[in-house]
């Protein structure tokens, strides 16, 4: 689990074929590779992979036939730019939302213009997540917590402060630019819920334990 506040960037260093997958190296600009453990979860734009090797200021990861056909890696090559944030630890501040480094799809932006100090980019939206993208709810963008300036049927806006710009991926993003996106896992158990048509009164939720039924 995640929060979307990247911690650092990092340039991938080689992609290497791997049984239809790839090894992924890269290289952080300041993350202590050495501080990383084997196993640990990474969230590298806001996909999340387990760390593999790590040495000599590299980390290592694999990514399996399903993460390169359905995120942004598949294009990765040496000296693409991606976004870098460590698991969630128990106790810390939750400054962005809940993010599971899970990613639903990959989008693409189709403009930006400044606004104030910082930036308004448009994204496409595809289908498959346009019914949990809400004006003002949550979205990870390469794994950047963001909230939604406006949602349309086939396309959103997000606004960019600029620490974000000078932090983050997203400052050098312009049209054409994919991205991997992740709705809000909230938003996406609603909308299953909905989908089953499970109706949510007093008595079903003081049965999962929520509330006490109206007692």
């Amino acid at each position: 689990m995640f929060t979307g506040l990247v911690a650092d960037t990092g340039t991938v260093e080689r992609v290497a074929p791997r049984q239809g997958g790839a090894r992924l190296v890269l290289r952080p600009r300041a993350l202590d590779v050495d501080a990383l453990a084997l196993g640990e979860s990474v969230a590298c734009s806001g996909c999340c992979l387990t760390v593999a090797e790590r040495g000599d200021g590299l980390v290592s990861f694999d990514a399996v036939p399903e993460t390169l056909s359905r995120t942004t890696i598949g294009g990765w090559k040496p000296g693409t730019v991606v976004n870098l944030e460590r698991a969630l630890a128990l106790g810390e501040r939750l400054g962005g939302h809940l993010v599971q480094g899970h990613v639903d799809c990959v989008g693409e932006v189709l403009s930006r213009r400044p606004e104030g100090q910082g930036a308004r980019l448009a994204l496409s939206l595809p289908p498959a997540i346009a019914p949990l993208v809400a004006e003002k709810g949550s979205i990870a963008i390469d794994g950047v917590s963001l909230t939604v300036a406006s949602a349309g049927r086939e396309r959103f806006e997000v606004a960019l402060i600029p620490e974000t710009l000078a932090r983050t991926t997203l400052g050098a993003a312009r049209p054409g630019t994919k991205v991997n996106l992740e709705a809000d896992v909230l938003a996406r158990h609603v909308a299953r819920l909905r989908e089953l048509s499970i109706g949510l009164d007093q008595d079903r939720l003081a049965g999962w334990g929520y509330g006490d039924g109206g007692k």
